[in-house]
């Protein structure tokens, strides 16, 4: 099958290795403009070094590139790990249309941050979507959908990487086979279940101390590795990593700083304790212990 290929970063390199592994022809790769004195991107580079051609657009919401597209003549266009708005002109052009991968079940947590929000909510169960692009924000019809479990300690990171990015690659390859096959599915998504979240970002992810141990170390790793929870330490923003609950009730209040560690810090919840292995404040990530020695964080003090 003559495919293109938009997408970025690893996931998107990966991709490309699949596609190749199972034969198909990678007409082509389009990925975001290099950002100045930024690396390369993966997927670029394993597309130059295979010899196959990249086009680098600020938008694809041009002529040139429909022009670009309908010159491939391509049976089908892959999105993988794609923030930007592909315009009908584009996607429709390969004889197929196109598809595209979404980290969560449709049409739950539509947008670009769904494992953040589905872990913030609290979600034991969320998955991946391979649907069909329209001109809709995630709303497609779907080709297939693959779940997996939320484990208690899964942060946005481990969620991804472990579990929803190779999952994900394999699912491009099932998807392609189907469309190969002949008939692919195209189930059309139930509006009356659909949720939209903006980008998950700092005014998200404040962390209210008073709030319920449950939904406040949701919060924290929903956040994590990004945008990070955060909370104020001296007048100054702090952020919250690799931590874990601990139930239980305790005598200090929420935010109260009740132990320091070898390696860790623990502090009061409502109906908890938040044991929390890494803080960044003004410099990089670095032990919540080491942290708490820099800015003279003791026992009994407490945060926000």
């Amino acid at each position: 099958m003559r495919i293109i290929l938009i997408g970025q970063a690893a996931f998107a390199e990966k991709t490309l290795d699949k596609l190749l592994s199972k034969g198909e022809e990678v007409l082509a790769v389009f990925c975001f403009p290099d950002a100045p004195g930024g690396k390369i991107d993966p997927v670029k580079q394993r597309a130059l070094q295979l010899g196959i051609p990249v086009h680098q657009h600020k938008t694809l919401k041009t002529p040139e590139v429909t022009e670009q597209f309908v010159s491939l003549k391509a049976d089908l266009a892959i999105l993988a790990f794609v923030s930007q708005i592909i315009p009908p002109p584009v996607f429709n052009a390969p004889q197929f249309g196109s598809i595209c991968y979404h980290p969560s079940l449709l049409p739950k947590y539509r947008g670009r941050t769904a494992i953040n929000w589905a872990l913030i909510r609290g979600e034991t169960v969320t998955g991946l979507t391979i649907f069909w692009l329209d001109k809709g924000i995630d709303t497609g019809p779907i080709l297939l959908q693959k779940e997996v479990r939320v484990d208690p300690n899964d942060t946005t990171g481990t969620l991804y990487f472990n579990k929803l990015f190779p999952l994900g690659i394999e699912a491009i390859g099932e998807a392609v086979d189907l469309i190969k096959a002949g008939n692919p599915p195209r189930i059309a998504q139930d509006e009356s279940k659909a949720t939209y979240d903006p980008p998950c970002g700092d005014e998200h992810a404040k962390i209210d101390w008073s709030k319920p141990a449950n939904e406040l170390y949701n919060l924290i790793r929903g956040c994590d590795p990004q945008p990070g929870a955060h909370t104020i330490w001296q007048g100054k923003r702090v952020r919250v990593f690799d931590a874990r609950l601990r139930p239980g009730n305790v005598s200090a209040a929420p935010g109260e700083v009740v132990d320091i560690g070898a390696d860790e810090i623990a502090v009061a919840l409502e109906g908890g304790t938040l044991a929390v292995k890494r803080m960044r404040g003004e410099g990089g990530k670095i032990s919540a212990a080491e942290f708490a020695n820099q800015v003279d964080l003791k026992v009994g003090d407490r945060l926000g």
